[in-house]
């Protein structure tokens, strides 16, 4: 008789071994010690002293929103095989002064055309760049990240904009169900970034290009084309951030990215997200934004300065990337 389909699709016992052993052979390092992570810290969080009160809650959803929105934008350009950006900080600041000057002329819907326009183009024309000259994508952002801060200071004089229509912010600012208006935003991004990823021709060949760029050219793909997509939405998104910034503070300067882009960097690969690309999803960066954030919201309540933030947000990064280095060889 023919096996079965069911019986094909059993766990293979040889003599010696068990089925837990088999189990256990196949639980990955860096996945274990993800999910280990996850649950010291889910515990010290609960047993820290003011975690569960209402305005920390607050901050943990403020915190992981503005750096969730720079995060999906980090995992399209991690996806797609070049690792990581250091301007996607400076990019939301950048959308945020644009987002307050065209606010005070133009109106609000004006204001977050401009913002959202401003960081995807800003990021498009890195994505160009990468993609057509196949120029080292890390060394391309760092430079933008100087040719940002230095036009728009610039611009600006090194100056904070005001908001002179507070009142209409005031208004867009409740919270809908209790909610904070940018936890909405940033979920909202999170699930245009998922389908984007999964339902779309795009979101196939950011895999397909992530997972080799020289297969995706064999196939006959204008790589150049979808890495600039890639970018331009990556700036979308973190448009999104530098948008939010400035409606919450009714002001924006170039100071607003600072360290988002670390954050965002941490939250991708702490999630799972493959820093080579073309393996990862949405939903891994929201378990690490989540993760990044409610350790941030732990050190404060602990008292730690932002300089142990940063220093743990460095540590993950650096343990993350031997893990996986490690994984591969």
């Amino acid at each position: 008789m023919k096996p079965s389909a069911i019986s094909d699709m059993s766990i293979p016992v040889t003599p010696g071994s068990s089925r837990l052993a088999w189990i256990t052979d196949r639980i990955d390092l860096v996945d274990g010690l993800r999910i280990a992570v996850f649950a010291a810290l889910a515990i010290t969080a609960v047993l820290t002293p003011g975690f569960l009160s209402v305005p920390s809650l607050l901050a943990l959803l403020t915190t992981l929103s503005f750096v969730g929105c720079v995060a999906v934008g980090m995992t399209m350009i991690t996806l797609s095989g070049h690792i990581m950006s250091f301007s996607l900080g400076a990019t939301a600041a950048a959308a945020a002064v644009a987002f307050v000057h065209v606010l005070n002329i133009w109106g609000l819907a004006a204001g977050v055309a401009a913002g959202l326009a401003t960081g995807a183009l800003i990021s498009a024309a890195q994505g160009l760049i990468i993609g057509s000259l196949r120029a080292n994508p890390i060394i391309v952002s760092i430079a933008s990240l100087a040719l940002i801060y230095g036009i728009l200071n610039l611009l600006t004089g090194n100056a904070t904009l005001d908001v002179n229509s507070g009142s209409v912010l005031a208004a867009a600012w409740r919270r809908p169900f209790g909610i904070p208006v940018e936890t909405l935003a940033f979920l909202l991004c999170l699930a245009v970034g998922q389908f984007l990823l999964s339902f779309t021709i795009f979101g196939r060949r950011v895999f397909l290009i992530g997972s080799g760029m020289r297969s995706a050219d064999v196939l006959g793909l204008r790589v150049w084309r979808s890495v600039t997509a890639v970018y331009a939405w990556a700036g979308l998104f973190a448009g999104m951030t530098g948008i939010l910034l400035a409606t919450r503070y009714n002001q924006a300067n170039m100071e607003y990215g600072v360290g988002y882009d670390y954050d965002a960097i941490a939250a991708v690969l702490v999630g799972g997200v493959a820093i080579k690309g073309g393996l990862g999803s949405m939903w891994r960066t929201l378990a690490g934004v989540c993760l990044m954030a409610t350790a941030q919201v732990v050190l404060l309540l602990y008292g730690f300065r932002q300089e142990w933030q940063y220093l743990i947000a460095g540590l993950i990064v650096l343990l993350v990337v031997v893990l996986q280095s490690r994984r591969r060889s």
